[in-house]
């Protein structure tokens, strides 16, 4: 899969005026607080890893990529982080929508938070439960595998966590490794597009963008390209003065 340069965002979920293109594929992020969502999808989609975001944002991405040589529009949910209470788990309102929105959901702990690993098994559940009868397909990402020092989950319990859900799983460093990161989102999305038939110029194309048009879903904030891209540079001076200092 090769990225297209221009990355942009969108500054809602699809709604009534939102036109969807013929190949669409759409991935929901979840997790908890801090394990790294942000900084997975945008190193995903720019190669770049800045580390420092507004936490719970839940911005929508967009990229216009290539797979398997056809042209398709990926959609990335970034979503607010859920949270483990005496009732149960807690999620945001509208993360439920942004489950039935996608055609799959990226499950993501991080391997240095022991809370957020044990959240996963809750939060599948709630997916399979918001998704009714068409649940979309589920992957377990860990993040922070760099950070080994810190490490509260055993290297062994994310598979056997997504063998009993069902699911594939990856351990990856979204600060250290782009190769890993985009190597999960790759295969994700070529299995998507093969499952993902084009919108076929007819009335079931109609019928298809009716149901893409969910009027349910609220409208999160849209990032700040400029400040992303700021930071990214203040990152890259840091970077530099540090190895001159030394």
């Amino acid at each position: 899969m090769r990225l297209i340069q221009n990355m942009t965002t969108i500054a809602e979920y699809p709604a009534a005026d939102f036109t969807v293109p013929s190949r669409a594929i759409k991935i929901a992020v979840i997790g908890a607080s801090g394990v790294g969502k942000t900084a997975l999808v945008v190193r995903f989609l720019t190669r770049r890893f800045i580390g420092d975001y507004e936490r719970n944002a839940g911005n929508l991405y967009s990229r216009e990529v290539q797979v398997d040589g056809e042209q398709v529009t990926i959609q990335v949910q970034d979503t607010p982080g859920a949270e483990m209470t005496d009732n149960g788990i807690s999620l945001p309102d509208h993360v439920s929508c942004s489950i039935q929105w996608a055609d799959a959901v990226v499950l993501v702990y991080s391997v240095t938070d022991r809370r957020s690993f044990d959240l996963i098994h809750h939060t599948h559940q709630l997916v399979a439960r918001a998704g009714g009868a068409g649940a979309p397909p589920v992957i377990l990402l860990a993040n922070k595998a760099d950070l080994l020092h810190l490490r509260q989950v055993d290297p062994q319990q994310g598979p056997l966590l997504a063998q009993t859900l069902g699911c594939s799983f990856y351990e990856v460093s979204a600060s250290e490794d782009y190769s890993q990161v985009h190597g999960a989102f790759h295969r994700l999305c070529c299995q998507l597009a093969k499952q993902t038939p084009a919108v076929p110029n007819n009335t079931s194309a109609s019928a298809t963008t009716e149901k893409r048009r969910s009027p349910l879903i609220p409208r999160p904030k849209s990032p700040n390209m400029q400040d992303l891209k700021r930071r990214f540079k203040q990152a890259l001076s840091a970077k530099v003065r540090t190895v001159t200092s030394v």
